[in-house]
C-alpha cells in the first residue's frame, strides 16, 4: 500500500475509516470504559474493528487514540501508560493495514482550556501533545490527523507537538456547529485560511454535524485554501432511542453526501460518529465511480445497445452535430428564456440571430437559479415557430432521475437534438435560497444517460423504444482554481460521451490556449464562451460573484478607465474586448457562444459582427 504522502501526492480521492467508538459500543463496551486503554486490555478487538474498516474499502486508518493523551489517560489514572497506548495503538492498526491501508495516528483535544481562555499555558499543552506523538510515531503511523478541535490555537499546538517531532504529513480537521462555526464562534473561512498559513497538507472537518451541514461548510473553505479538503461528518445527528444515543444516516444517505463532499472539492472522505464499515463501503464504492483516472487520451468502452441498434452518426443527428463533425466553426448565442409565460421577446430575439447567420441559439436553464420558463419548452416554442436549431442547456440541480429521463425522452420525442449538459447554479445564489437543490446525479453522469439514451437504452440497461439522437455538450472551465481537478472531471466527461464542450466566458485567451494544450488529447471540439461587458459592474460582477468565471485585472483596469468616461464608453470597451478575445481564440477552438447579457442580443450580434 502506498504511503499517505504518496495518497496526497497522487491527486485522487481517498477514503477514511469511520467511528471506532462507535463499533467498540455496538460490541459491548460502554462509556463507562476508557476506549484508548483496550488498545492495551483488548488489543485483538480493535485490530478486528481495524479490519473490518479495511476489508470495507478504507483507505487510511486511524489509530484508537483520540483521547490517549495525558490529561484525559490521567482521569483513568493511567497517565504514566501514555506513549505505551499510543505506540501500541499504531502497531495494532498497521497490523490490520498490511499492504492495504495506510495509517495515521489520531490526535484529539485535551479536554481542558488553553490560554487565552483557560488556565493551560499553549507550551504545556504542546508538551502534552508531544508525548503522544512520540508514541505514535514509535508505532509506526505514516501522518498524524488532528480532529475534532473547536479551539484553533488548541489545534495549532498539538500541530506544533507533531511538526517538532517529525515531517509526516499532517490532516488538520476541526469541528463546527450547525451554524457552520466552531464553539468559539470562528468560521470556517478563516478555519481555512488559518490551517493554510501554518502548513497543515491537508485540512478540513469533522463530527458534530451531519453531511448536509458539512457540505455546505467544505464549499466555503473550498474558495479558502488551495490544500487538499478532508471531510467526515457524523451519520447524522443523534437521536434518543431509549438510553442510547443512535445515528440514523443510512450508508446510502453518507454515500450520497460523499459524492457531493467531492464534488465541492475534498478530496478524503470518511465518517466520524455512528459511522460503521457498512457507510464506508458505500462511501468507498462512490468514490469508486467517481475517481479519476490518469489524464491520458481516452478510448470510449461504451456500453453496447439493443441488438441491431446503433446510435446515429454524429453528422446525421442536427446540424450543430453535422458542421462539428465536419470541423467547421460554429457560432451559438445565449439566449435567456421569460420569466413569465410570454415567449415573444424571446422570439424576436432568435429570428434577429437567425437571421445574422448563427448556427444555434443556447438557451439557458434556470441561471443564477432564477425561476424562468424551461429551457425545453422555450426551445420548443423557438424550432417551431422561428425554424432555427437550438442547444439546451439542461441542468442537474432541480430534478431527480425520473424526472430527467421523463424531460430526455420528450425532448428527443419534440425533436430537440442538441444538449448541453451543466451543473447549475446553487438555490441560495437565487430569488427562491430556501429552495433545495436535488443532484440525484452530477454532470458525469447525466452525460453517461444521455449517451445510453443514444445507445437504445435506459440507465438501467433496459432498451428503449428508440435511440435518441443527441449530440452531447459538456461544461469546462479553462479558469478553475482547481486546474488538475477540472481536467480529470473534463476527462470523465468524454469518457461519459461529451461530444463537444463549452467553455466559461473567456477573458485571458493565454490562460485558454494554456488549458487546451492540456485538454487537447481529449479530442472533441471546443467553444469558447464570450461574454461582452457592458460596463465595469457588470464586469466587477463577473470577477467577484460568479463562480468559475475569471476577469483578469487589466480587463478590470480598461473598463474602469473606460467607466470614468461614461456608460457609453463603458459599453464600447466591453464589445472591443469581447472582439479582441474572439480573434484572438478563433484559431485555438471550433466555435464560439457569445452571451447576451441581460437580454442585449443587440451587444451578442455587435461582437459576431
Amino acid at each position: 500500500m502506498a504511503s499517505f504522502r504518496d495518497l496526497l501526492a497522487d491527486g485522487r480521492v481517498h477514503v477514511f475509516d469511520g467511528a471506532m467508538g462507535t463499533m467498540l459500543y455496538t460490541k459491548g463496551f460502554f462509556l463507562n470504559v476508557c476506549y484508548d486503554e483496550l488498545n492495551l486490555k483488548q488489543p485483538r478487538l480493535v485490530q478486528e474493528v481495524h479490519a473490518e474498516y479495511v476489508r470495507a474499502g478504507a483507505e487510511i486508518l486511524e489509530t484508537n487514540t483520540f483521547g490517549a493523551n495525558p490529561v484525559k489517560l490521567s482521569g483513568w489514572g493511567l497517565a504514566d501508560q501514555t506513549e505505551a497506548v499510543n505506540r501500541t495503538a499504531a502497531e495494532l492498526a498497521r497490523a490490520a493495514a498490511g499492504a492495504r491501508a495506510s495509517v495515521t495516528g489520531a490526535i484529539g483535544p485535551l479536554g481542558i482550556r488553553i490560554e487565552p481562555f483557560g488556565p493551560t499555558a499553549r507550551d504545556e499543552a504542546v508538551a502534552y501533545f508531544t508525548r503522544q506523538a512520540r508514541g505514535l510515531l514509535d508505532g509506526g503511523v505514516d501522518g498524524f490527523i488532528l480532529e475534532t478541535f473547536s479551539d484553533l490555537e488548541e489545534l495549532h499546538a498539538a500541530y506544533r507537538a507533531v511538526r517538532e517531532l517529525c515531517d509526516l504529513p499532517i490532516v488538520a480537521q476541526m469541528t463546527i456547529a450547525e451554524d457552520g462555526k466552531t464553539s468559539y464562534g470562528t468560521d470556517v473561512e478563516k478555519i481555512a485560511r488559518t490551517l493554510t498559513e501554518w502548513g497543515a497538507d491537508v485540512v478540513g472537518l469533522n463530527c458534530s454535524v451531519g453531511p448536509a451541514i458539512m457540505l455546505d461548510a467544505i464549499e466555503r473553505m473550498a474558495q479558502a485554501t488551495d490544500r487538499p479538503l478532508s471531510a467526515q461528518p457524523n451519520a447524522g445527528l443523534p437521536r434518543a432511542v431509549g438510553d442510547r444515543r443512535i445515528y440514523l444516516s443510512s450508508p446510502d444517505y453518507m454515500a450520497n453526501y460523499a459524492q457531493r463532499l467531492i464534488a465541492a472539492g475534498a478530496r478524503f472522505v470518511g465518517g466520524c460518529c455512528g459511522t460503521t464499515p457498512q457507510h464506508i463501503r458505500e462511501i468507498r464504492a462512490c468514490v469508486a465511480s467517481m475517481q479519476p483516472r490518469p489524464a491520458v487520451a481516452v478510448k470510449r468502452d461504451a456500453a453496447a445497445g439493443p441488438a441491431g441498434v446503433e446510435p446515429a452518426p454524429l453528422a446525421a443527428r442536427s446540424h450543430w452535430g453535422k458542421k462539428l463533425a465536419a470541423g467547421e466553426f460554429v457560432r451559438s448565442v445565449e439566449l435567456l428564456p421569460p420569466k413569465g409565460v410570454q415567449p415573444s421577446k424571446m422570439v424576436e430575439q432568435a429570428r434577429a440571430l437567425q437571421r445574422a447567420g448563427v448556427d444555434a441559439v443556447s438557451i439557458l436553464d434556470g441561471p443564477r437559479a432564477q425561476s424562468r420558463m424551461g429551457a425545453i419548452p422555450s426551445a420548443i416554442i423557438l424550432e417551431r415557430e422561428v425554424g432555427i436549431e437550438t442547444v439546451i442547456h439542461y441542468t442537474c440541480r432541480d430534478r431527480n432521475m425520473l424526472g430527467m429521463m421523463s424531460d430526455l425522452l420528450g425532448a428527443a420525442a419534440a425533436g430537440l437534438r442538441n444538449i448541453l449538459i451543466v451543473t447549475g447554479d446553487p438555490p441560495r445564489m437565487g430569488t427562491y435560497p430556501e429552495a433545495t437543490a436535488v443532484f440525484d446525479i452530477d454532470s458525469i453522469g447525466l452525460t453517461n444517460v444521455v449517451d445510453r439514451l443514444n445507445r437504445g437504452l435506459d440507465p438501467g440497461g433496459n432498451p428503449i423504444d428508440e435511440p435518441t439522437r443527441y449530440v452531447i455538450g459538456v461544461a469546462v472551465n479553462p479558469g478553475a482554481s482547481d486546474l488538475e481537478r477540472e481536467l480529470r472531471r473534463f476527462y470523465w466527461k468524454v469518457d461519459a460521451g461529451a461530444e463537444f464542450a463549452v467553455t466559461q466566458p473567456v477573458f485571458d485567451p493565454g490562460q485558454l490556449e494554456a488549458f487546451l494544450k492540456r485538454a487537447g488529447e481529449f479530442r472533441i471540439p471546443i467553444v469558447a464562451g464570450i461574454w461582452p461587458l457592458l460596463s465595469l459592474r457588470n464586469a466587477e460582477f463577473l470577477a467577484n460573484e460568479v463562480p468559475g468565471v475569471h476577469v483578469p485585472d487589466p480587463i478590470l483596469e480598461r473598463m474602469r478607465e473606460a467607466q470614468a468616461v461614461g456608460d457609453d464608453a463603458a459599453l464600447a470597451e466591453g464589445m472591443r474586448i469581447a472582439r479582441e478575445v474572439v480573434e484572438r481564440v478563433k484559431g485555438l477552438v471550433q466555435g464560439i457562444q457569445v452571451s447576451a447579457p441581460f437580454g442585449r442580443v443587440d451587444a451578442a450580434l455587435q461582437v459576431l459582427g
